[in-house]
């Protein structure tokens, strides 16, 4: 262990701030329950913008995006595309506002302004979004839980603290036990402070990660000043062909094992299936997770596309200044890491931790503990939040106990709080690696999810038992497909999608269209573009000046240059860092010609 007495009081002192955070903030957050869940709905959008990207830089995807970077070098800039990271381009030109205009609570309570109170399917599709949320809420606390347990067991030892625990525990659940531990905290300043809590501790973690980023880019640089990195041919391009044609055998054997293990040989097939089930995803919008619960707490739509457009912005340069940094570092003295797992297997999930451990000095290391620390509190905090609102708003305030008081609603949170964060715990034990429910989450899950939640927002005719139905067979699927097959969750999505499709369109077609007026409520209020002819002429009969959104082929070219200039705020660290400073020059030509021209067709633009 290497931490010093300043590495620990930094920890200490940010451990102790977030507490007073939460004390700080519990008497605004027990105002209402708009207070507790959404800040009131009067946070500037640069604040949940931070928030949003501070949630974002979670510890357990910064260990899988490094250990991505160490093996598939800067053609790991594509791989992230399995969430995919290119959703919040989509928002930030469109879903956003389209979401806001609902001025719904949660994802659920939104399905009311798009199918109604009443109606066949209705209160089926109500609860199979209540059961979506929940289920990816808690897979994403097991997938945190799993990561920060691997990641502080390489700087506490369990030899070191074990005379001092008053019970034993096996090897293999030493990461289980400090996850329980950091967890517990996590949940007391998240519970008591509600979403005012949550925001200023993004701000304040976010602002630790960037000084701890940019240190270890400059310690980076100067390790790496007079050295060459010994890599496989074509590492450091970020272009490829159908094969990946990395070959680590003469270097680091056990990679070219991740690399058959991950399933991404061939890696234009991969691309491929990436890139299509990513545009699905994204025309969906956001899943009802922390990132749709910042969207809905802003003040305006026309601030909801601001924060979403600011999280890439803030997001992608420093995050990747700290993953391109420890790669290279755990490169230049990959000898001397010691990355084997309890199995004896390299884990190269392990580089992060066993890299800071060893190459950063006393400060920088508190400083980068503390802010890895922090970020696994922070999309701790922000997911714990989405599902307290679904269970108590969407649950418990609709079925239970609708007049209920705010005192008791406060109470049913804080009970909810500890619920959900024991269940998550339950569901991290059963996990083998970050890895295998990263995999499942965003190949398995989300593809159930794509179909219904595509066609909700572009097609009029479709309808609450269309979208009870496709999500239904799309989840039930994704749960059941890893007992029925194997391989990388991401081919399973074009089954999932298509099973997913059918049952759309055959709720659909066995119940009625959904009440003419919601449907024009909805489409006068929203704007989408779409297949809403029939609506269209409706809501022109009682509004002549009425004009039809036609910006389809608008918004999709914003989308394009929005996901160019995020692959180029992404690979600007990498290249800045490993001193490739032509395409540098070139990277930073091309975010300027973007960054004018969205001026232009986009901010310019911006409207509620």
């Amino acid at each position: 262990m290497k931490l010093q007495l300043i590495d620990i009081l930094i920890l200490l002192a940010y451990l102790l701030t977030m507490v007073l955070i939460g004390f700080y903030m519990r008497n605004k957050a027990k105002q209402d329950k708009e207070s507790y869940l959404m800040g009131s709905k009067k946070l500037p959008w640069y604040m949940l913008g931070l928030s949003d990207a501070s949630d974002m830089f979670d510890i357990s995807g910064t260990m899988w995006m490094v250990a991505l970077c160490f093996v598939y070098g800067f053609k790991s800039i594509w791989i992230p595309w399995l969430w995919p990271v290119f959703n919040q381009v989509f928002m930030m030109m469109f879903l956003s506002k389209w979401l806001r205009r609902s001025n719904a609570t949660t994802g659920a309570e939104w399905l009311k302004t798009r199918f109604g109170l009443t109606g066949k399917g209705v209160k089926s599709s109500h609860i199979i979004v209540i059961a979506f949320a929940l289920i990816s809420c808690l897979g994403f606390l097991a997938y945190g839980f799993v990561g920060l347990g691997k990641f502080v067991q390489v700087f506490i030892p369990w030899e070191v603290i074990k005379d001092y625990i008053p019970f034993t525990v096996a090897e293999k659940y030493v990461p289980h036990f400090y996850g329980i531990v950091f967890t517990l905290f996590a949940m007391f300043y998240s519970i008591i402070g509600g979403l005012h809590s949550i925001v200023l501790g993004d701000a304040i973690k976010y602002l630790i990660m960037t000084i701890a980023c940019i240190a270890i880019g400059i310690i980076a640089v100067q390790h790496l000043h007079g050295q060459t990195l010994n890599v496989p041919k074509g590492w450091n391009n970020p272009f490829f062909s159908w094969e990946l044609n990395l070959d680590w055998s003469k270097i680091a054997a056990d990679a070219n094992k991740k690399i058959a293990d991950d399933g991404f040989s061939l890696f234009g097939i991969f691309f491929m299936m990436m890139l299509m089930k990513g545009v699905f995803a994204s025309l969906a919008g956001p899943t009802p997770n922390y990132d749709m619960q910042k969207v809905l707490s802003t003040r305006s739509p026309k601030e909801a596309s601001k924060m979403t457009g600011f999280v890439s912005i803030i997001l992608l340069p420093i995050r990747y200044s700290m993953i391109t940094g420890l790669t290279v570092l755990a490169l230049l003295y990959y000898n001397q890491l010691y990355l084997k797992g309890p199995d004896g297997v390299t884990d190269f999930e392990r580089i992060l931790p066993a890299t800071i451990n060893n190459f950063l000095p006393v400060g920088v290391l508190g400083l980068v503990l503390t802010g890895l620390l922090g970020a696994f509190m922070g999309t701790f905090s922000g997911t714990l939040n989405a599902a307290q609102a679904y269970i108590v708003n969407d649950i418990y305030l609709k079925y239970v106990n609708p007049e209920a008081s705010t005192k008791k609603i406060m109470s049913m949170n804080y009970t909810v709080g500890v619920m959900v964060v024991t269940t998550g715990i339950f569901f991290g034990f059963m996990a083998n690696n970050v890895n295998d429910i990263l995999q499942w989450i965003v190949g398995g899950l989300y593809g159930g999810y794509v179909a219904a939640n595509c066609l909700k927002w572009y097609w009029w005719r479709f309808n609450a038992n269309g979208f009870f139905w496709g999500m239904t067979i799309g989840v039930v699927a994704a749960l059941f497909m890893p007992y029925i097959t194997t391989g990388l969750p991401l081919y399973w999505w074009p089954l999932l999608f298509v099973l997913s499709l059918i049952g759309c369109f055959i709720g659909t077609y066995s119940a009625p269209p959904t009440d003419i007026g919601i449907l024009k409520s909805f489409y006068r209020n929203v704007r989408p573009w779409g297949f809403w002819g029939p609506v269209h002429d409706l809501v022109v009969q009682d509004d002549p000046a009425f004009q039809a959104n036609k910006d389809f082929k608008l918004d999709m070219f914003n989308v394009a240059l929005g996901i160019t200039a995020q692959l180029c705020l992404t690979i600007f660290p990498m290249y800045l860092i490993t001193g490739m400073y032509a395409p540098l020059w070139i990277t930073t030509g091309i975010l300027t010609v973007i960054s004018l021209i969205l001026k232009r067709t986009w901010w310019n633009r911006l409207e509620d």
